[in-house]
């Protein structure tokens, strides 16, 4: 061991060698600045004095091949997470249809295909034939001309087996040239920053997803067109290495290479794919106490361009343990905390997944592409299954053993990313780091300005995305509350669409001014990291609450309303057994009165005694509430029968919207201190499998109608006593759109018409 003294010396020896160097190193910059600026230099020098201190990265020269050769790029690797982010939710379609296992899951193994590539032979075939496989792979694209829902869901499965299978063939071809290497690395990960760019557009949706087409949004014909281009330009270039010659030479292990591609993609798929998606894990209600999806997931681009660049000019620095555990504490800090804390630690999260793409796709293409992408993209298959299960145990065998243990998943794709980290870090310690040739630098630069491109495109969908409306509810001189509940069903309807715009006009229609979602969580991967309360609140001029997040085990409840939110409280209500009950508890303010709305899902069938402990909760919550109150719910009960009668009872003060409505399950609409006026049913058409129910309140305004209200809530054939329609004030009334035979398979049904109430 080194004594002091020799420690000393040579800390002093070190600092003036840093000295000279920095006195050279001014000297030499004094001189160039000098030399720039003499007015006599010529032009040239200039110019390349200008491109060394810029690094090149403003020259105006540009290649018009390479330009369009990146873009062919950037958007393949587009259509790439296009379909993988797809694939998801045409599984989920089964599963949810059939209310359990369907077996159609298996599907979800379709990216499991470079498995294949372990046939020496047919890795040959294969790398000899990449154009035609890229080109199969579009079958995803075109799926969604295909009407029969499972048929849909086998042809995106074919897409998505021939898209991992031709890219984990193009890396492992590529990977005997550097540059050419790099460039179809930053290709793919580049194509994943304008995938999550584009949902943010489309509301997080993205366009030529499966389940969309032009009545919703779609845009699947000139994605497909665009498509078959950028994959011809994309292999336009022979492969290098046809899989003769073995490259499984360098330093290094397959399968820990195969662990961090696991981590890797699990992570960018369930984090990274959609800008809102670490947004809603740390949202905690009002007043808002942390970032918005709009404006504010421009930062998670933002960090995810910053680490992608860092990753590719620095891989030794971001493949370093003191990052790995940066990385470490950003997730978990985003597992842990909500609001602006939390989402610090989700940017560091982007920022560490994104910087250490390049690295770990760079050593998994160099290795045997069957057991580092093959067996990598089974480890990400088991990521997605426990992704689901920690929510949907209620459904799965084994599914108690992981329920709601997000922090479990959060630590397994951590290790997983660890075990990448050894073996990059192992390369890196046995060999000298390879000066990059000055080609690299030029598709640098423009897989640079791809980036800049797609940021500026975030920024301008922003701007075309912030609110303009004014929030104004329907029947303002009327005083009145018209107030909806509704199970979405994840916004896919009976034939595997996209159901927003379906439900956006139906809301519309009815001129609903508060409504409650339920099974509205779509942010994990079997759902496509969606969020349909973005696009019906900034297309209906609403104020959203979306709810406990997705890190809170749910299936979801939101809250959308005319009036403002001026605080909100989310629940988890007692589930020793089943699945967790949500509910949002906000206070609005209506008319200037401030009013209580409930917002509640019940457990399963199957778990009596959940639901029992739960209506117990929620009557006791409600109770506590000495405001006018509205439940918008799900309870899982027969009127006047079993668990309604702690819901509708003198501890929560409620009363049903009409307790003569014999023929309900689910959806309950309950009051307390409020004039209801009307009451209706409106059947769902094809949108989901459950009705919507609406009822009408009058907000009381003077002392005198406050006190009229107090008195009928202790006289319930006052309350509860019906009139015809014409006589109630026009402003009352529910549309006659919906009347007789309705639009679009919307119409008044079981009572065939509205209900008016008004006391004698």
């Amino acid at each position: 061991m080194a004594s002091p003294g020799l420690i000393a010396a040579s800390v002093r020896a070190s600092s003036g060698a840093i000295m000279r160097l920095t006195w050279h190193y001014h000297v030499a910059f004094s001189d160039r600045f000098r030399r720039v600026n003499v007015s006599s230099q010529p032009t040239a020098t200039l110019e390349e004095e200008k491109r060394k201190i810029t690094a090149g990265i403003f020259d105006t020269q540009f290649s018009w091949p390479e330009v369009f050769d990146t873009v062919a790029e950037v958007y393949h690797g587009f259509v790439f997470w296009s379909m993988l982010t797809s694939l998801g939710i045409v599984i989920w379609y089964f599963p949810l249809w059939h209310m359990g296992i369907s077996g159609y899951e298996a599907f979800v193994m379709s990216t499991i295909s470079p498995l294949l590539l372990g046939i020496k032979s047919f890795r040959s075939l294969l790398t000899q034939n990449l154009r035609a496989c890229h080109l199969l792979s579009l079958a995803g694209l075109l799926a969604w001309k295909v009407q029969d829902p499972a048929y849909r869901l086998f042809t995106v499965g074919f897409g998505v087996a021939m898209s991992c299978l031709a890219w984990a063939g193009t890396l492992y071809s590529e990977s005997v040239h550097p540059v050419r290497l790099e460039s179809r690395i930053l290709a793919w990960i580049v194509g994943l920053t304008m995938s999550s760019a584009v949902k943010y557009a489309w509301q997080t949706n993205n366009p030529i997803w499966p389940i969309m087409h032009a009545a919703n949004g779609g845009y699947n014909v000139t994605g497909l067109v665009l498509a078959i281009f950028a994959a011809l330009r994309f292999t336009r270039r022979a492969p290098l290495n046809t899989g003769v010659a073995e490259n499984d030479k360098q330093n290094g292990s397959a399968f820990l290479a195969a662990l961090g591609i696991g981590g890797l993609f699990f992570g960018l798929h369930s984090l990274l794919s959609d800008t809102s998606t670490m947004i809603l894990w740390v949202w905690d209600g009002y007043p808002v106490r942390g970032p918005l999806s709009a404006p504010h997931g421009w930062f998670t681009l933002v960090a995810m361009t910053a680490g992608l660049l860092t990753g590719i000019r620095l891989p030794k620095l971001v493949s370093s343990w003191s990052i790995y555990g940066i990385g470490c504490i950003g997730a978990a800090i985003l597992t842990l905390y909500p609001g602006w804390f939390g989402y610090f630690g989700g940017l560091t999260t982007a920022f560490y997944l994104a910087a250490i793409a390049s690295p770990f796709i760079t050593a998994a293409s160099k290795k045997n592409p069957a057991t580092t992408f093959g067996l990598g993209f089974f480890l990400y298959n088991l990521m997605v299954l426990f992704h689901v299960w920690v929510v949907a145990y209620a459904f799965v065998p084994g599914g108690p053993l992981v329920r709601e243990h997000t922090d479990w998943i959060m630590a397994t794709m951590m290790l997983l990313i660890g075990a990448g980290i050894f073996n990059v870090t192992s390369i890196h310690s046995r060999r000298q780091e390879i000066r990059a040739p000055p080609s690299r630098s030029r598709h640098r630069k423009y897989h640079s300005l791809a980036l800049c491109v797609i940021n500026l495109f975030f920024v301008a969908a922003t701007i075309r995305r912030f609110p303009t409306n004014n929030y104004k509810p329907y029947h303002e001189d009327s005083r009145v509350l018209t107030a909806g509940i509704w199970t979405i069903h994840f916004s896919l309807d009976n034939d595997m669409w996209s159901s927003e715009y379906r439900m956006r006009d139906l809301i519309k229609e009815l001129e609903i001014d508060v409504i409650g979602l339920l099974e509205s969580d779509l942010q994990r991967i079997i759902m496509g990291n969606r969020d349909t309360t973005q696009f019906l609140a900034e297309d209906l001029g609403m104020y959203v609450d979306y709810g406990p997040g997705p890190n809170k085990h749910t299936w979801g409840a939101a809250l959308l309303s005319k009036f403002p939110i001026m605080n909100s409280t989310h629940h988890l209500l007692p589930s020793p057994v089943g699945e967790l009950a949500p509910a949002i508890h906000a206070t609005l303010d209506v008319y200037g009165e401030l009013v209580d709305v409930f917002v509640f899902h019940s457990g399963q069938e199957e778990d009596p005694e959940d639901r029992r402990l739960q209506s117990e909760y929620l009557s006791k919550l409600m109770g506590s509430s000495p405001r006018p109150a509205i439940l918008l719910s799900y309870l899982v009960t027969k009127p006047l029968q079993g668990n309604y009668n702690t819901y509708v009872s003198d501890v929560s003060g409620m009363h049903d919207v009409d307790p003569r409505d014999w023929d309900r399950w689910c959806e309950y609409i309950l009051y307390k201190r409020l004039q209801r006026v009307g009451y209706a049913r409106v059947s769902r058409s094809t949108i989901t499998d459950t009705e919507l129910q609406v009822a009408k309140f009058v907000i009381p305004k003077s002392e005198t109608e406050k006190a009229q209200v107090a008195a009928l809530e202790t006289n319930s054939e006052k309350r509860n006593r019906r009139v015809k329609e014409h006589e109630v004030p026009e402003g009352w009334r529910f549309p006659a759109l919906f009347r007789g035979q309705g639009v679009r398979g919307h119409r008044y049904h079981v009572f065939n018409e509205p209900l008016y109430y008004k006391p004698s």
